[in-house]
């Protein structure tokens, strides 16, 4: 039996995504073998975070300072607006170094089934931006799930009014991927989605 510190610690890791029960008491034990290095260094590094990291009001990524580094560096394209759902996608696009205009982080996706509507989401700030103008396109990042697709059609509806061409990222064959390993909805989508040579 542990004591009630490591107990709780074990619960707290539990939460994590990607940890169940076990994996979390070996990442306790590894935390509680390494305490000087890694333990108390993490620690402090938590609580730094907790204290510097918020929100950016322009966008919804989040950082140290606001507005973010992204919407404040002068050589992002202002024109080019990539909607995501989550900090995790925009991190994603981030990575891979190609998309050089601006994010704009809802916070989730419409979910009927988890009662999130419209107003739980951070939409109305991005129709306020398209509608303050210098916006030329507007790019639909949601995930290609059954809640991605309707919160990007609820969108398109949204902001059709406004004039400003609505893209959506493609969807079907990964670089890479053979047919034969492809589920049926991906195939068709890619089939669907096919252009000229």
């Amino acid at each position: 039996m542990n004591g009630p510190e490591i107990e709780r610690l074990i619960q707290l890791l539990g939460r994590l995504p990607g940890l169940g029960p076990r994996s979390a008491r070996r990442v306790a034990l590894h935390l509680l073998k390494k305490r000087e290095v890694l333990m108390q260094p993490l620690a402090t590094a938590l609580g730094d975070a907790a204290r510097a990291i918020r929100a950016c009001t322009v966008c919804g990524n989040l950082d140290t300072v606001d507005p973010c580094s992204i919407c404040a560096d002068p050589r992002r394209d202002a024109g080019l607006i990539c909607v995501v759902e989550d900090v995790g996608d925009l991190w994603a696009m981030e990575r891979g170094k190609i998309f050089q205009g601006r994010y704009h982080v809802l916070g989730g996706s419409l979910s009927a089934l988890d009662g999130i509507g419209p107003d739980e989401l951070n939409i109305a700030a991005l129709v306020k931006r398209v509608a303050g103008g210098g916006v030329r396109e507007v790019i639909m990042a949601t995930n290609a799930t059954v809640d991605g697709q309707t919160t990007a059609h609820y969108l398109a509806e949204r902001l059709g009014e406004l004039n400003v061409p609505l893209t959506r990222l493609a969807h079907g064959v990964p670089v890479g991927g053979e047919l034969d390993w492809l589920d049926d909805g991906t195939l068709a989508t890619a089939l669907k989605a096919r252009r000229a040579l």
